[in-house]
């Protein structure tokens, strides 16, 4: 019992008298609020939208074509069993009728590929914004981080994949450990004037061409 006793007794003063530790900062950041609140990010956006503007007008002209195209089709489908006219003129008829159906048929397969095509460009110049904002932001946290002395900085907005916040409960929000506003603030440092022609936010972006 005794070697227990002073077993015991050694442990607690082990744990009273070592030294306490330094606690590890911690900040937080709201990146939704920093990356909707970004300039750059509206600028972008903005960009993206344009450009499916134009994709969907190129997109119209090919689908005006397309019913102009059936149009003419069933006009000539009607017209291939008058029987005023000669078997040689029908035949005539009959090779044109399947000269259009072939480019319908075409044009079906030209549409589909657009379509396509205009979704992975859309997709490729959000992912190329995305990741140019979201370098910016990293840069500006990074700075701040080791400015406070924050080993760690946790965003707020962070979601599972069950769509559940990944922080639970949080003292930080509002204090001096929050440094959103911070960070927003200094990315909006730069800000062009409202009115002033937008700078390309990614040089990249061309105009949509149907193929």
């Amino acid at each position: 019992m005794k070697p227990l006793i002073t077993s015991l007794l050694l442990l607690a003063g082990l744990a009273l008298g070592s030294p306490v530790q330094a606690q590890t900062k911690i900040a937080v950041v709201d990146l939704k609020k920093v990356f909707d609140g970004y300039w750059r990010t509206k600028q972008a956006d903005g960009q993206l939208k344009e450009r499916a503007a134009d994709f969907e007008k190129a997109r119209n002209g090919l689908i005006e074509d397309y019913k102009k195209a059936n149009e003419d089709l069933k006009k000539a489908s009607e017209g291939l069993n008058d029987p005023a006219v000669s078997e040689e003129e029908r035949d005539r008829r009959k090779k044109e009728l399947e000269k259009k159906l072939q480019d319908i048929r075409e044009q079906e397969n030209g549409i589909r590929t657009f379509e396509q095509n205009m979704r992975q460009a859309l997709g490729e110049q959000q992912g190329r914004m995305r990741e140019s904002v979201l370098k910016d932001i990293r840069g500006i946290v990074d700075d701040k981080a080791k400015a406070g002395g924050y080993a760690l900085v946790f965003d707020l907005a962070a979601t599972t994949i069950n769509q559940t916040p990944v922080i639970m409960y949080n003292t930080l929000a509002g204090t001096d450990a929050d440094i959103t506003e911070g960070v927003l603030k200094q990315l909006n440092a730069n800000a062009p004037p409202e009115n002033s022609a937008a700078k390309p936010a990614d040089a990249e972006a061309k105009k949509p061409d149907a193929k």
